[in-house]
């Protein structure tokens, strides 16, 4: 599908989706189903502990039963047919799933899938496909993550507009309304979009997303091979507030860029320019494997129509996680699910959904 024309775009010069009336929904906001990307016993994501990784997803994909659909992008019918197996082996409930024979290299959905648009008067959203180079060139091959938003366009009959800059879900957050979060380690890196500016990249998530606010962070956190993704640092939780992780310990390398970032944030506005409220959510114990730093983060949660999926990592700031986002979320449960095999993959619940919203909104 192509780009419509409007009247706010030059004569034959295609309209953005913000000049369209599009934008990109909070995640709060209703969805219509979570996509996931299905692993690869051969991907890279698990290095040797592949098989740990499918009980983990079945209870995520058991725990969105009662909130929304879940679709699954899986290589083929083959393993369709072990994805299957592997629900009956964990007894998730599984009528909630509908599968997509979209194949991928690897399981970051967030990163890699469709960023979905939604506009009042549209019954169908919208789909942006960003370019995808796995996080600046660093995890080839890449080519078949690269094609899928535009292979869910394609099986769900959805437009697809096509920004031409690298981007990826997870280094954004957004709270619906106009506002931004991302950080400078991340977006300005030139391992992703050497040719453009600042400016420019700001004008393309103006373009392309609806908003209007662009707030920027800084550094990442250590283990974070996404060179600084916003979704293990810093969430909007409501139009005007934002749940952002702290670490307590001095010595830690997180400590310094975390204080930083929070420090940032309390001098940030939405744009409305009402000053944001600011929430902390601590940081779990330091998590080593192999001699490798993972980046284990609580604000990488999923928000549900009815659940908020936290990753949990046997750490006794757990409970107080949880705690802080069943405040924030009231009116759905918070399910912790134990992350410590899908944290060696270098990322966690948010990393692996991607969430569709209701059209129309």
């Amino acid at each position: 599908m192509t780009f419509s024309d409007s009247p706010s775009s030059s004569p034959g010069t295609p309209a953005t989706p913000a000049q369209m009336g599009y934008r990109m929904p909070a995640e709060w906001e209703p969805h219509e189903a979570t996509w996931l990307s299905w692993p690869n016993r051969e991907g890279i994501s698990f290095p040797g502990s592949y098989d740990a990784i499918p009980p983990v997803l079945a209870k995520l994909v058991d725990a969105l039963a009662d909130s929304e659909r879940v679709c699954i992008n899986v290589s083929g019918p083959e393993q369709e047919a072990e994805v299957r197996e592997a629900f009956r082996r964990a007894r998730a409930r599984t009528g909630h799933v509908c599968f997509f024979h979209i194949p991928t290299n690897e399981p970051w959905c967030r990163d890699h899938g469709p960023v979905f648009l939604t506009r009042k008067d549209a019954s169908k959203a919208a789909i942006v496909d960003w370019d995808y180079n796995a996080w600046g060139w660093k995890y080839p091959p890449f080519d078949l993550d690269d094609v899928v938003p535009t292979k869910v366009g394609e099986a769900l009959g959805l437009q697809v507009f096509n920004p031409g800059m690298v981007l990826e879900g997870g280094s954004i957050d957004v709270n619906g309304t106009g506002s931004l979060l991302t950080t400078r380690s991340c977006l300005l890196n030139p391992n992703r979009n050497p040719d453009l500016t600042k400016t420019e990249i700001e004008q393309k998530l103006r373009d392309y997303l609806g908003v209007t606010n662009i707030l920027w962070l800084g550094d990442g956190i250590a283990g974070d091979d996404t060179d600084g993704h916003v979704d293990d640092l810093t969430r909007f939780v409501s139009r005007t507030s934002v749940l952002t992780c702290v670490e307590d310990q001095e010595d830690d390398p997180n400590y310094e860029p975390l204080k930083e970032n929070l420090a940032k944030l309390r001098e940030m506005d939405a744009e409305d320019g009402s000053p944001l409220e600011v929430h902390v959510l601590p940081m779990p114990g330091k998590l080593v494997r192999e001699g490798q730093r993972l980046p284990a983060s609580y604000a990488n949660f999923y928000i549900a129509n009815k659940v908020v999926l936290l990753p949990a990592f046997g750490d006794s700031a757990d409970a107080w996680a949880a705690s802080v986002l069943q405040t924030v979320f009231p009116t759905r449960k918070v399910v912790s699910i134990d992350c410590r095999d899908l944290i060696w993959g270098l990322g966690a619940f948010h990393c692996l959904t991607q969430q569709q919203p209701v059209a129309g909104t």
